[in-house]
């Protein structure tokens, strides 16, 4: 089966071609994505490179945190894809986002400010989490309109940290 999979506002195609192959926008990859202990962590070995990766599902779709890195994911297949476009419908841009914790953690820093105008993929808060400083960033352009936490906080996961609009 074909996907469109958007990850943090580039898309791809993905296509399923057997339970250890995939084809990514033309390019085939081998793949084993597995889960570990029935946490929201998996095992993800790509083309013989392994990568721990944590995915939580969120309003958008999913937030995948691989390599200290947070990305924002959507997932349709063609059938829902088409009805969308058919429907005039987007999956995001617009509205409130609120950006939440994908892990319990504590909050190291937070290089933005309420009003501030922000680009997609800028950093919002940093968050550190199992040793390791996560970038949360800007799934979108926007602008600040609420900050719930400052450094030193400590949060839960999907405590929302703050909101674009």
């Amino acid at each position: 089966m074909r996907y469109i999979t958007t990850v943090d506002g580039e898309t791809y195609e993905v296509e399923i071609n057997s339970e250890s192959e995939i084809t990514v926008s033309g390019r085939r990859l081998q793949v084993d994505f597995q889960s570990v202990a029935g946490q929201p962590v998996y095992s993800l070995i790509l083309d013989g490179q392994s990568y721990e990766a944590y995915v939580y599902p969120s309003e958008q779709g999913l937030d995948v945190l691989l390599l200290a890195q947070l990305y924002h994911i959507t997932v349709e297949d063609e059938r829902q894809r088409r009805l969308r476009q058919a429907s005039g419908m987007q999956i995001s841009g617009w509205g409130e986002f609120h950006l939440k914790a994908p892990m319990p953690g504590l909050i190291v820093a937070v290089p933005v400010a309420e009003g501030q105008a922000v680009e997609q993929g800028q950093d919002l808060v940093i968050l550190e989490s199992m040793k390791m400083q996560n970038e949360l960033k800007a799934p979108r352009a926007g602008s600040v309109s609420r900050i719930r936490v400052k450094p030193g906080d400590s949060v839960e996961q999907n405590q929302i940290l703050v909101t674009l609009v």
